[in-house]
This record gives structure tokens, C-alpha cells and sequence, in this order.
């Protein structure tokens, strides 16, 4: 927990596997101070972009808890496509998983309405079965767009409803359902 996989800058390397636990993706564009965009759950792939660019890291990537990681480095990745150029296509649809969560965080933040930010942040935190979000109330505002007041305060109406259970950074999401319907309402 807290360890740094790779930071911004970061000369290219191969790509990490989440196996178990929870790692944060931080990004900005060039000469900026990176922000916390996304918090990885186990199946997520990160550092794709590397085997295409050849460039430095455009993300950094740290442990939250406990956490258990696959790497493949940028050789064996080399090596994989040398010996079955089909490999491309693996590592391309893992790049494209990952346009694919860029495209979902473009959207959540176009909601007007930060409740709906929030909730949207919330649910993009524990994709698929899981329900625990460790991250901070100020962290689900960075990547909400919402100041930790008014976290503070949405938090608050979303425990009331009974869809949320907050415990000392970390977030229990207890109706993902009505989360779900409430942020995508119009």
C-alpha cells in the first residue's frame, strides 16, 4: 500500500496487470500537475501506451492497499509480437479499455449537476461486482470536480438514502442500482 508503480515522466516500460486490491491512475497533459483521474480495480491493464509510443509515461500509477500486480515488460511485450504479431492486437484492446474509461470519465464530467459527478465517480470506482471505494472524500471531488464540501454534504444525502455507507477513507456502496439511476437521470 502507497507504493509508487511508475509516475508521469517515467521512461516507457511494460504494462501492469491488477490482480487483487485497489492502485490510482494520476495523468495531466504535458507540463502539468498530474490529478488522481481513476481508481483501478483487479482486471484493469495500465502502461499500455508505452509498447506503441516508445514515449515516457503519460500516467503514474500507485498501490491504494494491499495490492497485487502483474508486469510484462516492454521486451517480453516486444518479444511477444516478434513471435505472434496477433499479440498487437491483445495489447491494442487493452488500450482500447482504457479510451474506453477515458471516454466514460469525459462524460461523467460533463454532468452539470456535481451530485450526478459524484455518484458517477463513485460507480466508475467499483466497476463490476466490487463495492469498496478507498479513496478520500477530497480525492472523489479531484476526480469528480467538486470541491470536498460539496462532497462532504452529497455524501451525506447518499448515506441518508441508504446508498453508501461511509467508513474512514473508504466509501461501502450499498445500492450501486440507485447510484446508477440517479447519476445517469437527465
Amino acid at each position: 500500500a502507497g507504493r509508487t508503480i511508475f509516475r508521469m515522466g517515467d521512461e516507457p516500460g511494460g504494462i501492469y496487470g491488477l490482480v487483487s486490491g485497489k492502485a490510482t491512475l494520476n495523468t495531466a497533459p504535458e507540463d502539468s500537475t498530474p490529478k488522481l483521474i481513476q481508481s483501478s480495480i483487479p482486471g484493469h491493464w495500465a502502461g499500455e501506451f508505452c509498447f506503441f509510443s516508445r514515449q515516457p509515461r503519460r500516467a503514474g500509477m500507485q498501490a491504494r492497499v494491499p495490492t497485487w500486480l502483474m508486469h510484462l515488460p516492454l521486451h517480453q511485450m516486444d518479444r511477444m509480437a516478434r513471435e505472434d504479431p496477433r499479440a498487437i492486437i491483445g495489447f491494442s484492446l487493452i488500450a482500447t479499455a482504457t479510451i474506453d474509461v477515458t471516454v466514460q470519465i469525459i462524460h461523467d464530467l460533463q454532468k452539470l449537476d456535481p451530485a450526478k459527478r459524484v455518484a458517477a465517480t463513485l460507480l466508475r470506482s467499483v466497476w463490476i461486482e466490487r463495492d469498496l471505494v478507498v479513496l478520500t472524500q477530497a480525492e472523489i471531488g479531484e476526480m469528480a470536480c467538486a470541491s470536498r464540501r460539496q462532497v462532504n454534504i452529497i455524501m451525506g444525502k447518499f448515506e441518508k438514502k441508504g446508498w453508501i455507507r461511509i467508513g474512514y477513507g473508504e466509501i461501502h456502496i450499498l445500492d450501486s442500482g440507485a447510484l446508477r439511476d440517479f447519476s445517469s437521470e437527465d
